[in-house]
């Protein structure tokens, strides 16, 4: 009995360790050269970079949905537009003009819906004022808030993030300011957010270890 019992634990631990799935930089994410300072002192930063034109964008956001859902405590997500290319300004402006005016939950998804979904498009600063008055916003709030100074430095920062995070197209995910994967490197929206756990969790093991009172040495 103790022979097969101890056969069966065996296997156990063998389907275990050969069940876990290894994740590799270079693969399946990236290591930043140069960390970049987080926001939310205190917590593990996620930033998602996204293009309200992106079509992979689009489709990645119930992902994102289900992710916040279940966002532990000791995490911080937020949104930044990259502005990969002159073209992605404009609608870069527009997702910080919803953030300042408190209407982000009344534009962000309806914006995508109506790019993707409904396959309409958006030229013009004037089409972009269009759309935030379908949903509510006033044409002078928005024009007030879109040639704003803070939505003018915001759009300033997100044209950084191609050289601060080492991108080269979105979605694109940062954790912690060290690592930045996506799905095309994860392999698939679903498994872009075990890599995104796997990450956070080594970060949160690395935090608690430097928490961690140093051995007083015996005299």
């Amino acid at each position: 009995m103790k022979k097969i019992l101890g056969f069966v634990a065996a296997a156990c631990l063998s389907f275990t360790v050969t069940a876990e799935t290894v994740y590799t930089s270079g693969k399946e994410y990236t290591v930043l050269s140069n960390p970049q300072p987080v926001a939310s002192e205190g917590k593990i930063e996620v930033i998602e970079f996204f293009w309200y034109g992106c079509p992979h964008c689009y489709h990645l956001e119930s992902e994102v949905d289900s992710f916040l859902k279940s966002l532990p405590d000791d995490v911080s997500f937020m949104r930044m537009p990259a502005i990969l290319g002159p073209s992605w300004e404009l609608l870069a402006r527009g997702y910080y003009t919803a953030e300042i005016l408190g209407v982000t939950e009344k534009i962000h998804k309806p914006l995508f819906e109506y790019l993707h979904k409904q396959r309409k498009r958006i030229r013009s600063v004037g089409d972009l004022q269009k759309f935030f008055v379908s949903k509510g916003v006033s044409k002078e709030d928005f024009d007030k808030t879109f040639n704003s100074f803070a939505v003018v430095t915001k759009t300033g920062r997100a044209r950084q993030v191609r050289d601060r995070y080492q991108l080269n197209g979105v979605p694109a995910i940062a954790i912690n300011g060290k690592f930045v994967t996506s799905p095309s490197m994860a392999g698939g929206n679903t498994k872009v957010f075990a890599v995104i756990n796997h990450l956070i969790e080594q970060e949160r093991v690395l935090a608690e270890s430097q928490q961690q009172p140093a051995a007083v040495s015996a005299k």
